[in-house]
């Protein structure tokens, strides 16, 4: 938990903005309001209904968080994107699949293909194989200033050993291009060069979106009178500075899901579990474990591009409050398509003329929404059919998110929770506590600042206990740095990765440390 000060933590969803006020453990105040085009106007909305709520404590508010789904959703949607210079510092090697490989078609449109491969590089050992060409570089660079271009990706082989290679290709290309928004890979991936380089050309084609939508957050904020640092959620459901964020928003992808994840947590006291954020649209379920969503081993695809990043292990189905609800050959269905954010306009709860899942969970007495009245027609064999559908469908996703047969707690956040009936298989018991529709933004409130260490050791030389200690040592280092306070800081995942195929002793070693803000102290 991060301090016992007061805390206003905000999610900016697709479709809603979640806010609420916390002082220590206690929920003081929550708020939803709709998602705005300028991101700005719908955060002051959901914050001006807080503050409506509890006047007195704008002054004492001492930092806010904030989580987004902005970016991940402008990626997908392949929304203001940017054209993108990529070099890569590989040559004589590493030329054989080049950048952009596996990309979909309308992405390596947006992305340009402005391609450039570069001299230089380091093997695993971290021994350098060829010096970086700085004079292929630089008419590299002045190539992509003459096509107009401003956003870069820069990637080397084995970056997160040699970090230094791509730092000093920066520099060059950075002289070249002084008004260029430069990504270097080895601040946003792992080992794997093209996974790494693919996190850093998406990361890069964010990066003049992501000046503007944290700047109208700064805004939003100023424009409140609320005088208090502001932190963003990345997507391990720890804490990043805003100019961290403007300059990664790669990070904050899937801070929506772990948000939830870590919402559910606090607002149920379980450290395991399975949790369900049930949307309008989707029902994302993740793995709680040690109080962290669990991440993902497996390569990670935002947008039909393949990355190795950090994510959040989330499984998404297409049922939510406004999925649709339909008799095909095999029976009454539920999703996967749904009306989205005009199931106030479009459900017959509301009016309209389409059968959604609220209008099945309002028939069957379990939620109070609309008009009744207006669905009381509904026969009970059709909404019998539908709620056996929904749930078995969230069953079998349970089971697919799960690593053993050992039933567990389900947690059920989200405005959608209220889709969910009966008892599930796999499951010991179903929870909705209280809070549960703004669990988002109690899980961007309550978020910690973390500090991580992915890289090689030479366990060989070093030995693996003064391994292991570099680090932690360096993992702690790297969450002070953040703004975790000095002495509170645990580490919360070890991870060892012997590489086999190698002939020396590298050992690949990631540790993950977590602490509260110091601002909050």
């Amino acid at each position: 938990m991060s301090g016992s000060g007061y805390r206003l933590g905000i999610d900016v969803g697709g479709t809603n903005t979640d806010a609420v006020l916390m002082r220590g453990r206690e929920v003081l105040a929550t708020a939803k309001s709709f998602t705005t085009a300028d991101v700005r106007s719908g955060v002051v909305n959901a914050v001006r209904m807080i503050l409506d709520k509890a006047p007195e404590h704008r002054a004492s508010i001492e930092a806010v968080m904030i989580g987004t789904t902005q970016f991940v959703n402008a990626f997908v949607q392949r929304k203001g994107l940017a054209p993108v210079a990529i070099f890569r510092v590989s040559l004589p090697k590493a030329d054989g699949v080049p950048p952009l490989a596996g990309w979909p078609d309308d992405l390596v449109e947006v992305a340009g293909s402005h391609i450039y491969m570069v001299g230089g590089g380091a093997l695993y050992t971290g021994k350098d194989y060829a010096p970086l060409d700085e004079d292929a570089l630089r008419a590299a660079a002045e190539d992509a200033r003459a096509k107009g271009l401003k956003a870069v990706a820069i990637s080397a082989n084995f970056a997160p050993i040699r970090p230094d290679i791509e730092e000093k290709a920066a520099v060059v290309v950075q002289a070249v291009m002084p008004d260029a928004r430069i990504t270097i890979s080895s601040k946003v991936g792992g080992l794997g060069l093209i996974d790494r380089e693919n996190a850093a050309v998406i990361n890069a084609t964010l990066a003049e979106l992501s000046e503007k939508v944290i700047g109208s957050l700064q805004t939003a904020i100023a424009d409140l009178e609320i005088n208090a640092p502001i932190y963003i959620s990345q997507n391990d459901g720890t804490l990043i500075t805003t100019e961290t964020a403007s300059a990664f928003p790669i990070l904050t992808c899937s801070a929506g899901p772990t948000n939830s994840i870590r919402g559910a947590a606090f607002l149920t006291g379980l450290d395991e579990a399975v949790v369900a954020d049930i949307g309008g649209t989707t029902t994302d379920i993740g793995f709680l474990l040690r109080g962290f969503p669990r991440e993902t081993t497996a390569a990670n695809y935002i947008g039909g591009v393949r990355t190795n990043f950090r994510m959040p292990d989330v499984l998404s189905i297409g049922i939510g409050g406004g999925s649709l609800v339909r008799k095909g050959k095999n029976g009454w269905t539920v999703g996967p398509d749904s009306v989205g954010f005009r199931l106030a306009e479009e459900g017959l709860i509301f009016g309209g003329e389409t059968l959604t899942a609220s209008d099945i969970a309002v028939r069957a007495g379990q939620a109070q929404i609309g008009d009744p009245a207006k669905v009381a027609h509904l026969p009970d064999e059709t909404v019998e059919a539908a709620l056996d559908n929904l749930h078995l469908q969230i069953e079998d996703a349970i089971d697919q998110i799960k690593t053993s047969n050992h039933p567990l707690p389900l947690v059920l956040v989200g405005g959608g929770s209220i889709l969910i009936s009966r008892a599930l298989k796999g499951t010991s018991e179903v929870l909705k506590p209280a809070h549960a529709e703004v669990a988002n933004a109690v899980g961007a409130a309550i978020a910690l600042v973390s500090g991580r260490v992915d890289k090689l050791y030479d366990v060989g030389t070093l030995g693996r206990e003064a391994a292991l200690e570099l680090a932690r040592r360096e993992a702690t280092d790297a969450a002070v740095e953040a703004g975790a306070l000095e002495g509170e800081v645990e580490i919360v995942e070890i991870i060892e990765l012997p590489m086999t195929h190698m002939k020396s002793g590298s050992v690949q070693i990631r540790v993950r440390a977590v602490g509260p803000l110091a601002a909050l102290a």
